[in-house]
Formats: C-alpha cells, sequence, structure tokens
C-alpha cells in the first residue's frame, strides 16, 4: 500500500476540513454499502465452491478450487497462527454472502508515540463476522485460545473472498468502473494473511507531524483521521474518460 501524501495545513483549518472528510466519508460508505448489497449474490462461495460451500447444484472447478483453498490454508497451521491441522468444510457454510467494510488502520510513530491512523478513502472488504481485522490483531498476539475458532473463521473468509475475486474478474472491473479499486494488502501484524482492500479514486492526506502530536496529545487519544484532499473532490477519477482517451490516442 502506497503512503497518503503529506500536506501543511494549520490547526485553525483542521476543523472544516475533518468536517468535511466525515461528511464525504459517510457519503462514500453509505454508496459502497449499496453496490455491496446489491451484489451479494455474486460474493456467495458456494459459486466458486459449490456444494462443498453449502450450495445446491455442482460448479464447474469446484474440486480445484477447494484443493487451492485447503493448500493456502496450511500456511496457517503454522506459528503464529497454529490453527487447527484438519479443515472442516463446514466452516465454508459460516462464511456467509454479506461483504461489508472495516476500518483500515495503520500504525505510524510521530515523535516517537504510536499512532492509530486511519484512512478516509480506503477500506477493508471482508464477509460479516463478528471479529474485525483489530480484534484479530488482537487475539493473534495474546494467543487467546478460546478464541481461535474467531481466527481461523477470519482465515477462512480472507481466502475465500480473495477465490471469489480471483475467478470473477469482472466483478473486480466492475468496482474500478464505480470509480473503487480492489487489492490484495498484507498486515505485519496478521502475517500471511491476504487482507482484500477497497479504495476510492479520491485521495486523501496526512498532516504534519507536529500538528497530529499536538491533538492527539489535547484530546488524550493516540489516534487520527487522515484528511480528504479537497482537489480530489473537486475533480474525481473518471475511468471511462481515460478509456476512451486511451483508445483514442
Amino acid at each position: 500500500m502506497s503512503e497518503p501524501h503529506s500536506k501543511t495545513i494549520s490547526l485553525q483549518e483542521l476543523p472544516e476540513l475533518r468536517r468535511k472528510t466525515e461528511t464525504v466519508t459517510k457519503l462514500l460508505r453509505d454508496q459502497l454499502a449499496g453496490y455491496l448489497e446489491t451484489l451479494r449474490t455474486l460474493f456467495a462461495p458456494d459459486r466458486v465452491l459449490g456444494k462443498h460451500a453449502g450450495g445446491r447444484t455442482e460448479v464447474p472447478g469446484a474440486e480445484r478450487a477447494l484443493s487451492e483453498l485447503q493448500q493456502k490454508y496450511k500456511a496457517f497451521e503454522n506459528r503464529p497462527w497454529g490453527l487447527s491441522s484438519t479443515f472442516d468444510l463446514s466452516w465454508l457454510t459460516l462464511t456467509g454472502t454479506a461483504v461489508a467494510v472495516q476500518p483500515w488502520e495503520y500504525l505510524v510513530s510521530v515523535n516517537g508515540q504510536s499512532i492509530t491512523m486511519t484512512s478516509p478513502v480506503r477500506w477493508v472488504l471482508a464477509y460479516q463476522s463478528s471479529t474485525s481485522l483489530p480484534k484479530a490483531k488482537t487475539m493473534l498476539a495474546g494467543r487467546d485460545a478460546s478464541r481461535l475458532e474467531d481466527l481461523r473463521q477470519t482465515v477462512v473468509n480472507a481466502l475465500v473472498l480473495q477465490m471469489v475475486f480471483a475467478r470473477n474478474p469482472g466483478l473486480g472491473q466492475l468496482f474500478r468502473d464505480l470509480r473503487f479499486d480492489i487489492s490484495t494488502e498484507s498486515i505485519a501484524e496478521l502475517p500471511g494473511l491476504p487482507v482484500t482492500a477497497i479504495t476510492s479514486c479520491l485521495t486523501s492526506f496526512r498532516p504534519a507531524d507536529e500538528l497530529i502530536a499536538a491533538v492527539t496529545a489535547f484530546s488524550g487519544v493516540p489516534s487520527f483521521i487522515e484528511l480528504i484532499d479537497a482537489e480530489t473532490i473537486q475533480q474525481p477519477r473518471d475511468i471511462l474518460r481515460e478509456k476512451l482517451q486511451s483508445a483514442l490516442g
């Protein structure tokens, strides 16, 4: 994942930029939620895994897809994950079909303090679960044996979603046409887990570390939300226009 660009702003400008960021982010999330609900059936695991995922009909390539999924899961039987070495097909029926967005968060060091940054234009795309990625990070770090089932389902869900996109390339293209890019990212605290990210055509930026340090020191909360770049609001990326310009030379 590329780092957001930095931009110098004053403390006086921050409240208005935050207001605009919150407004735009809510609009983007609501729009994205509508798309995901409309396309829900396209995310159903049985579309690629057939009866193995609770489907009613056989699907061409389902056996190959299951074998690939089981092979990828083996990597998580080792440390630090240490998940069950027996792949149970019932896990696939627990994945569900509803896909939702979670915040995209990452850590930065500001003046020696660890700050949790949140993107207003990028999210984690995942099957709905009681275990968010921040929770998964905590569970993996703490090795809570009572929550290993939740960790296992997080892994299975992530692998299945990757497979759905890989076997349905038109789905990713559809989101690009809707001005959202799909990508696979990695998170240091969840080694080896392929995380599906969805990013708006708008961009965001981080203000100077001094301003972030001042704001977090005042609030007492070591977290900060990137700010929407107003220039990209005025001229959002148009995928169709770019394709037409490319075709015409």
